[in-house]
């Protein structure tokens, strides 16, 4: 049995079944981040330039560290100018606190406000191109077909990439956010394949008899981890992006799948059912030290590890799966959505706070954007496809 990204269960989850089907191995921490409350910020408009203001208004809006208001007791104050394509924009908090430049084409509004609001992020809470950023996911848009897209980081300018007809799953970015590895099924086996976005072309890394999936992309960007079951078994592999290079690293009877790299690439998280069912597992890059976490529910699914060392997935609790989020520096989890539905895939923002996922509820399969800190979630992609597999 694998353990893919789309688990197919219905059922209203309640904080009441939560309490009562913890995992004994694991106790709930509720962590209070050191910022855990957003400063609030009043924002002016942008003089000149009233699409550009909206634009700015926007990210404002939907980067998730602020909370704007019009009181003029703000924490922050936010105004700025365009001019003949130049912005200047001034961050006050009581006395003139950051100002910049930046110049801009009419053409390019969105563009411009997202590194104008990048720019802030970094310099008040060292956050780097969270409003630049991409996701990319699946839409189901027919009968056994599955085609990967990308949109915005919140969910707008929706663009298809894929055209197999069939089934193109398991999206996954590598260093650099220009190439996609995915998971493509044919009659008889899957392959792995990269798609690079500025040339709209792909080419085939792994293909061996059978499966061949999961491909994810080490941080140095040389070597990508898989699950093959070429050897009998269905295991997790280490293959060299430039070279012939293939080191298996599980050899046993159970089957791994969704594995992801540690910040530093030292290290692998899968999913195995080694135990009987499947829970998380961590092996060094080298394919020694596999250690078993001790995570929430019966079941565990899903990884994707951020860069400040806090692995998230997705637990069964009853008939139901919610989020979880796994401290590698204290061996805690914490519940990070009580909503009902299935909680599926989830992918770490670069922030290291906000977490898009795929909510299956009542029929409908759409993602939302959770924040880790204050549990909030909101949808962001939704209508007439069933969305999944999203990565950051």
């Amino acid at each position: 049995m694998l353990f893919f990204k789309n688990l197919q269960f219905i059922l209203i989850l309640s904080i009441m079944m939560i309490i009562n089907t913890f995992s004994t191995n694991a106790q709930v921490r509720v962590v209070k981040n050191a910022l855990s409350k957003n400063p609030s910020l009043k924002f002016n408009g942008i003089k000149g330039n009233v699409k550009l203001s909206n634009a700015i208004l926007k990210d404002l809006k939907n980067c998730g560290w602020f909370d704007l208001t019009n009181n003029s007791n703000a924490d922050y104050t936010l105004t700025g100018a365009a001019n003949a394509g130049n912005l200047k924009i001034t961050l006050n908090k009581q006395s003139p606190f950051l100002s910049f430049n930046m110049s801009f084409l009419p053409n390019n509004t969105s563009k411009v406000a997202h590194k104008s609001v990048d720019y802030i992020l970094n310099k008040l809470f060292n956050v780097q191109n969270l409003c630049s950023s991409k996701i990319a996911f699946c839409a189901s848009i027919a009968k056994k077909c599955k085609e990967i897209f990308v949109a915005d980081y919140d969910g707008s300018n929706v663009k298809q990439l894929t055209h197999n007809s069939t089934l193109s799953v398991e999206p996954d970015w590598a260093p650099g956010f220009k190439r996609l590895l995915y998971t493509l099924y044919n009659r008889s086996s899957t392959d792995i394949i990269e798609y690079d976005l500025p040339s709209k072309r792909s080419r085939r890394l792994i293909h061996f008899p059978g499966l061949n999936t999961g491909g994810t992309v080490s941080p140095d960007g040389h070597y990508f981890a898989a699950i093959l079951s070429k050897d009998g078994s269905v295991d997790l592999y280490v293959k060299s992006i430039e070279t012939k290079l293939l080191k298996r690293l599980t050899k046993n009877r159970a089957s791994e799948s969704s594995p992801c790299w540690s910040p530093s690439g030292a290290k692998i998280c899968f999913v195995s059912d080694i135990a009987g069912r499947p829970r998380l597992y961590v092996i060094n890059a080298s394919g020694k030290g596999m250690i078993k976490l001790k995570t929430f529910g019966t079941e565990a699914v899903s990884p994707d590890w951020s860069m400040d060392n806090k692995i998230v997935y997705s637990s069964k609790m009853g008939s139901s799966y919610t989020l979880a989020v796994y401290d590698m520096d204290t061996g805690e989890s914490e519940i990070i959505v009580n909503a009902a539905g299935d909680w599926e895939s989830p992918s770490w923002a670069p922030d290291s706070r906000h977490i898009i996922a795929t909510r299956n509820y009542q029929g409908k399969q759409n993602l939302y954007i959770i924040d880790a800190w204050t549990k909030e979630a909101k949808g962001i992609l939704g209508g007439k496809y069933k969305f999944s597999m999203p990565t950051w």
